[in-house]
C-alpha cells in the first residue's frame, strides 16, 4: 500500500517521509533479527488501511526517528513542517513512559489524555506502533513481554474500544491474552478447536435459507458473513457465564449488511418471519447508538433445529465505523486514492468525546496515582454496559454500575436527590447491579442528600466523588471538585 502511494505521489509528503526515514535508521535491526524500517512501513501501512491523511502515514514512518536515531526536532521541522514534527512528539513522549509502577502508568494516562485533546493522530500513530509491537512480541525476554502485554490488555485495548475501534481493540486483547493467561488461553484454543468447527458447518446449513429470504423479501443487494467471537472476549464472557460454553449464542453470529437503514430494519422483520426471536434479547443501536458510536441491530432467534443464534444488521457505513470507530471519521479516500477531504474534522470530534476531557480534569482532582488509575480503570476502562433513560438515550456504565451510578451519570443533582429507581418498570433496590438494555428510572426527592451507604456499593469514582463532596459539605468540611 504505501509503496502504491509512493508510485503515485512520488513527491509527496509520503514519499519523502519513507526515504528519510529508510536512511536514518539504517543498519538497525529489531529482535526479530529483521530491519527495524520494517516495522516503521508496517505502522504507516496501518494507518492507511484506516483511512488516515498523508500527514499522519508520514508521521507514522517517523515516529521512531527521534528516540531511536541522531535526528533532531528542528531537523525533521524543518523536513516536514510544524504539524508531522507535534505528531512525532507526542508519540515520543508517550513512548517514554514504561508501564512501571503506578506512576508510571498514571502518567502514560495523562499523556494519552494530552494526545488526545490536542491532536488524536497521535493516539492513532502510537495504536498502529503498538500493534505491530504486539505481533512480533514473542521475539522479547518473558518479564518485558508480560509487562508490554498487560500495559495494552489495560490500557490500549480499552483506550481502542473508547474510540470505537472494535476490531483493533479485540485484536490487541488477542495478541496480549497468551502473554498474560497462558494457561486460559490454551484452554480456550482447545475450545474453539471444538466448537467453532461445528457451529461453522451449522451456519453453513442456516445461510441458504437467510438468503433466499432477503431474496424474495427484496432486500436486493446484502452480504452475508460469519463473525467468529475473538478468544479473550469469548474468555471474558465464558467467566460471566460459568465457564458454560453452551449459554455463548454468539460464537459465531451472522453478520448482514444491506444498503441503507430502511432495509437494516427490513432485514430484521425477515429474520423474524423466519425464526421466532429470543425474549429480550433483540437489540437496536441505530435508534440508540451506543454513546462509542456503534450502530447495529442485533437479534437472537431460536434458529434451524431450535439451535439459538445471533444475527447482526447494519449498513456498510455502520460497519466501517463498528470496526474502525474514529479512524473511520478520518476518511481520506475516494475510488481507492488519497484526497483532501475530511469527513470529519478534529472539532466535531472533540465533541463527541466530552469523556477525554473529563479524564483530563480529573488527573486534577487526585492528590496520588493509584486513585487516579482506579478511577480511570473503574469509569472508563471497565467493560461497560449500555443502559437506557426512559426517553430512550443510552447511558454508557461500567459492568456492575448500579442506579446511583446512573443517575450520576446523567447528572449530578440526580444523583444527590435520588429516592428510588424503578428498572424496566419495577421497582428495584438502589444496589441493584444493572444490565445492558435495562430501562432505568429514577425517582427523586427535591432537597434530598445522598446517603453515606452508597459508597459500600457504588462503582464508578464520579458517582464516589460527587456522594462524599456532600457528605463532607454537610460536615463542613471544604472541598476540591
Amino acid at each position: 500500500m504505501i509503496k502504491g502511494l509512493i508510485k503515485e505521489k512520488p513527491e509527496g509528503i509520503v514519499a519523502k517521509a519513507y526515504i528519510f526515514a529508510e536512511k536514518k535508521h539504517a543498519g538497525q535491526k529489531r529482535k526479530t533479527g529483521e530491519p527495524y524500517f520494517n516495522h516503521l512501513v508496517a505502522a504507516a501501512t496501518q494507518l492507511l488501511k484506516w483511512g488516515l491523511d498523508e500527514e499522519t502515514v508520514a508521521a507514522g514512518l517517523l515516529h521512531d526517528v527521534l528516540e531511536d536515531t541522531k535526528t533532531t526536532e528542528e531537523e525533521v521541522k524543518k523536513e516536514f513542517g510544524e504539524k508531522i514534527t507535534e505528531l512525532v512528539l507526542g508519540v515520543s513522549k508517550i513512548g517514554r513512559v514504561k508501564y512501571r509502577g503506578e506512576e508510571a502508568q498514571a502518567e502514560l494516562l495523562r499523556k494519552m489524555m494530552l494526545s488526545l485533546t490536542s491532536d488524536v493522530r497521535t493516539v492513532l500513530v502510537k495504536l498502529a506502533d503498538r500493534l505491530h509491537n504486539m505481533k512480533t512480541l514473542g521475539a522479547l525476554p518473558a518479564q518485558k513481554q508480560k509487562r508490554i502485554a498487560l500495559e495494552t490488555a489495560e490500557i490500549y485495548a480499552p483506550l481502542a474500544y473508547r474510540l470505537g475501534m472494535r476490531e483493533l481493540s479485540g485484536e490487541l486483547e488477542d495478541l496480549a491474552f497468551p502473554f498474560i493467561d497462558p494457561r486460559n488461553y490454551e484452554m480456550i484454543l482447545e475450545l474453539v478447536k471444538k466448537y467453532y468447527g461445528r457451529r461453522e458447518k451449522y451456519l453453513e446449513k442456516v445461510k441458504p435459507i437467510i438468503e433466499d429470504g432477503l431474496k424474495n423479501g427484496g432486500i436486493g443487494e446484502f452480504e452475508i458473513s460469519f463473525r467468529a467471537k475473538r478468544y479473550y472476549s469469548l474468555y471474558k464472557k465464558l467467566k460471566r457465564n460459568e465457564m458454560n460454553i453452551e449459554n455463548i449464542y454468539d460464537l459465531i453470529a451472522f453478520r448482514i449488511i444491506v444498503p441503507t437503514v430502511e432495509k437494516c430494519y427490513a432485514a430484521l422483520g425477515i429474520i423474524h418471519s423466519l425464526w421466532p426471536p429470543v425474549p429480550g434479547r433483540i437489540k437496536d443501536y441505530i435508534a440508540t447508538p451506543k454513546p462509542n458510536g456503534y450502530k447495529s441491530l442485533h437479534t437472537t432467534v431460536f434458529c434451524l433445529d431450535g439451535i439459538i443464534t445471533e444475527f447482526q444488521v447494519r449498513t456498510r457505513e455502520m460497519h466501517e465505523e463498528a470496526e474502525e470507530g474514529i479512524a473511520a471519521h478520518w476518511i481520506y479516500k475516494r475510488e481507492g486514492k488519497i484526497s483532501g477531504e475530511k469527513f470529519k474534522n478534529l472539532e466535531e470530534f472533540s465533541k463527541e468525546t466530552e469523556w477525554i476531557k473529563k479524564m483530563q480534569k480529573w488527573k486534577e482532582n487526585f492528590k496520588d496515582a493509584s486513585g487516579f488509575i482506579n478511577a480511570i480503570k473503574s469509569d472508563f476502562f471497565k467493560e461497560r454496559i449500555y443502559v437506557i433513560t426512559p426517553k430512550g438515550k443510552v447511558i454508557d456504565l461500567p459492568s456492575q454500575a448500579t442506579p446511583i451510578d446512573f443517575a450520576y451519570k446523567v447528572h449530578s443533582l440526580l444523583g444527590h436527590e435520588t429516592s428510588g429507581a424503578k428498572v424496566n418498570g419495577k421497582i428495584a433496590p438502589l444496589n441493584i447491579k444493572l444490565n445492558s438494555g435495562d430501562i432505568v428510572e429514577i425517582l427523586r426527592q427535591k432537597g434530598k442528600k445522598p446517603s453515606e451507604d452508597w459508597l459500600g456499593f457504588v462503582k464508578t469514582q464520579s458517582a464516589k466523588d460527587h456522594i462524599k463532596y456532600m457528605l463532607n459539605k454537610k460536615k463542613g468540611i471544604k472541598n476540591k471538585f
